[in-house]
């Protein structure tokens, strides 16, 4: 199967909230996924872009994306984080997961950045499997820490001495 990995443009944000979509229904989180098509558009494409996203195209068909942002490490400098990596689940197997993660690692290399770094769920052994075959490290002695939007707004309300619902 013949794929094109390109950078995403604005008009294909439709289709990458779609996989979005797809990932969280096999996380087994269907519902919680709130971001919307407007936000890709508007947070993608701005004058400060707040992602970069690349996209694996069969046939005018988006069948996969990766979509990251910059960060920046007290220890190590400028780094990137892989947001998501998803390939549609018909087109898994075909090599388009290694080309996406290939372009994100050149275009982390391009930059300058010192480390590379992504989540991945602990039952998700392909995918655990696939970053290890590609020289990742996974550091199960770590603990991902998440602060909702319910959770920010109850620490500010609490900062500003008001009672929390």
């Amino acid at each position: 199967m013949e794929f094109t990995i390109r950078r995403a443009k604005k008009e294909d944000m439709a289709q990458v909230l779609a996989l979005i979509h797809q990932l969280a229904h096999f996380e087994k989180e269907p519902d919680a996924v709130i971001v919307t098509l407007e936000d890709l558009e508007k947070d993608g494409f701005g004058e400060h872009p707040a992602f970069f996203c690349y996209v694996a195209e069969i046939n005018s068909k988006i069948e996969g994306i990766a979509l990251g942002f910059n960060r920046y490490s007290t220890w190590k400098g400028k780094i990137l984080h892989l947001e998501d990596l998803i390939v549609n689940e018909t087109a898994r197997g075909t090599g388009i997961g290694t080309a996406l993660l290939d372009e994100v690692v050149k275009y982390g290399h391009e930059l300058g950045v010192k480390r590379i770094n992504w989540e991945v769920l602990d039952w998700n052994k392909p995918a655990i499997d696939f970053y290890k075959q590609k020289g990742a490290n996974i550091m199960e002695d770590w603990r991902v820490v998440h602060l909702t939007e319910k959770g920010i707004e109850n620490y500010v309300s609490k900062l500003n001495g008001l009672e929390v619902i």
